[in-house]
């Protein structure tokens, strides 16, 4: 998969004269081989993965850069082969570079996990002081036009959100609901009455956030539109933010706030949810905000 953002950091980490080694662990092509030993045969030693230009040893590691794995393809096999092949790489050479000693994890793949479970994110965001907005999770219909009349206008967003496409909210109206809800778990949100979006990157101490005006219900869907401008994020929203991430261990994050009035005003921003892998580069050329080097300063620093 195409992602621009490694490149930035790697460049950076290159200026710098840090040596880096770049893999996806979901590639079964022959340019990434791996091997793990453990017990008695190594007296404890774990292997890592080896690229054509170097392996990756576990002694000098100091940080890992976890962003998001290709998902492995086994075209010559059946379905059912495929998928129990598919869980041998995740939790097999794919578990490699999750259990590295001494290494510092921008995040450690396990806590992406933990923290990309919608409902778990929600009741953190609720225990650590954000205003949310009134939210159901359900798969009965009946309930989700109950809570479109008591909280209309409502978006219906996806409990998990692929990598590609983007797939943008949509509006709700309770005569539309039918028995599609019941087929599977869906959430459903009060619109946000918003002036402008925010995006925050924390990036170990370091926080950085971005208004982002646009004018459109989802900013994703239409970037050619957006103004940026740096702003600075009020204390008691610094405090939640750290201690977000405090509870799902996380040293990155990319957090999404709607923003309803004054941005010095805490209770002007509503929490929407928090990315362990989020994106980041784009805001850095029109607001000038080092995240680059942050994450670079982070990487070669290391040390959990």
């Amino acid at each position: 998969m195409q992602d621009p953002t490694p490149d930035l950091v790697i460049a950076e980490l290159h200026h710098r004269g840090v040596p880096v080694v770049q893999f996806d662990a979901g590639d079964l092509s022959a340019t990434l081989s791996r091997t793990a030993r453990a017990g008695a045969v190594s007296a404890g030693r774990r292997g890592s993965p080896r690229t054509p230009t170097r392996p990756a040893r576990p002694g000098p590691i100091r940080a890992l850069y976890c962003r998001r794995p290709a998902a492995s393809a086994f075209p010559h096999l059946d379905s059912q082969d495929a998928s129990v092949a598919a869980a041998q790489v995740r939790r097999g050479p794919g578990g490699v570079p999750a259990s590295l000693p001494g290494c510092l994890y921008v995040n450690h793949p396990h806590r992406i996990g933990d923290a990309e479970y919608k409902p778990a994110a929600l009741a953190a965001a609720a225990a650590c002081g954000f205003r949310l907005p009134p939210t159901v999770i359900t798969n009965e219909p009946d309930r989700v036009r109950a809570f479109v009349r008591a909280h209309g206008p409502v978006t219906h967003q996806l409990i998990s959100v692929p990598t590609h496409p983007t797939v943008p909210v949509a509006a709700v109206a309770a005569g539309e609901v039918d028995r599609s809800p019941s087929g599977t778990t869906h959430l459903f949100q009060q619109r946000i009455d918003k002036v402008a979006d925010v995006r925050v990157t924390v990036i170990g101490d370091r926080i950085f956030a971005v208004r982002i005006d646009s004018g459109l219900p989802d900013w994703r869907t239409d970037h050619s539109t957006h103004t940026y401008a740096a702003i600075p994020v009020p204390d008691p929203l610094v405090r939640a933010i750290l201690a977000y991430l405090r509870h799902f261990g996380l040293v990155f994050g990319a957090f999404d706030f709607a923003l309803t009035g004054p941005a010095h005003a805490a209770d002007s921003w509503v929490w929407i949810e928090c990315h362990p892998s989020g994106q980041w580069s784009w805001l850095e050329p029109p607001t000038g905000l080092p995240m680059t080097s942050a994450l670079a300063d982070l990487l070669e620093r290391g040390t959990p």
